[in-house]
C-alpha cells in the first residue's frame, strides 16, 4: 500500500498489520509514486520465491 506524505514522498506499507504494533510495516519511503509501485513489485516477487 503506497500513501502519499506530507514532505511530498511516498512510503510504501506492508498490506498486513504488524501484530506486535498493531501498525503497518514502514517498506521503504521513495521520491516518486512510480520509485514507490516499482519497489512494491520487487517485494511482491520475492514473497512468492521463498
Amino acid at each position: 500500500m503506497i500513501r502519499k506524505l506530507q514532505s511530498g514522498g511516498y512510503r510504501l506499507y506492508s498490506r498486513k498489520i504488524n501484530p506486535e504494533t498493531g501498525r503497518r510495516r514502514n517498506l521503504g519511503t521513495f521520491a516518486t509514486r512510480a520509485a514507490a509501485q516499482k519497489h512494491e513489485r520487487a517485494v511482491q516477487y520475492f514473497k512468492r520465491l521463498g
